[in-house]
């Protein structure tokens, strides 16, 4: 049976392989992007599938621009998916840290989900089974050690508890939220020598995200659907 997604970030990587995938498969896809440029790209990619997208252009920290989409939107949402986020400054370490740059990290990767959440959530509450994503990464994780890139740890680290909070507040409304890790995937922020495909890691998440019931709400999990440390 066809749901109805919704994928931010869409015009390339992980969203883009999500995004075609699901369009694919039947579902009914609707898809972010950040500029008209990037929303002209994605409807050539797509334009077999044209009937089944609905492509909006926002900007993952303007709250008024996502509320204007979620108002477009009509009927159910199954599923959310909150992929689109960015690597950061060049100079993030703890010892030397672009901190205006790593504010805006922090708009984008962790409150930028929650808005998301916030404005589509309406929607989700039609839904039989709604289930929420937010994209997270290994690097998030409080088991992984390092500190290159710190605020873009920091900023996944953030967004987990994010899931964590959304997951407690949401389950009297029977909205199952995970956080999940897509792997380290040959994207222009994973680089070339990543070791997934954007194809191996969106299957993997489609295929876990289609099994996510009530029971896993709160659980971060990779793209295999196993268990990741907190």
């Amino acid at each position: 049976m066809a749901e109805h997604w919704f994928i931010s970030g869409a015009n390339r990587g992980i969203g883009h392989g999500l995004a075609t995938l699901l369009a694919a498969r039947g579902d009914d896809v609707g898809a972010s992007v950040r500029s008209e440029e990037a929303r002209e790209r994605l409807q050539h990619d797509v334009a077999r599938h044209r009937a089944r997208f609905s492509i909006f252009v926002f900007d993952q920290r303007d709250e008024a621009g996502i509320r204007a989409a979620a108002r477009e939107l009509t009927g159910p949402l199954d599923v959310l998916v909150c992929n689109a986020g960015a690597y950061g400054p060049q100079t993030q370490s703890t010892l030397d840290l672009d901190f205006p740059g790593a504010l805006d990290l922090f708009d984008i990767n962790t409150l930028g989900p929650l808005r998301l959440v916030q404005a589509f959530l309406p929607l989700m509450l039609r839904a039989d089974n709604p289930r929420i994503a937010l994209m997270s990464s290994g690097l998030g994780s409080m088991a992984t050690e390092g500190s290159t890139n710190i605020a873009y740890r920091a900023a996944k680290a953030a967004l987990n508890k994010i899931a964590q909070g959304l997951a407690h507040d949401l389950k009297r409304e029977k909205v199952t939220v995970v956080a999940l890790n897509p792997g380290w995937v040959r994207t222009d922020m994973g680089g070339e020598n990543a070791d997934l495909s954007v194809e191996e890691s969106a299957v993997g998440l489609i295929e876990t995200i289609d099994a996510l019931t009530l029971a896993d709400s709160g659980r971060f999990l990779d793209y295999r659907g196993r268990d990741v440390p907190w």
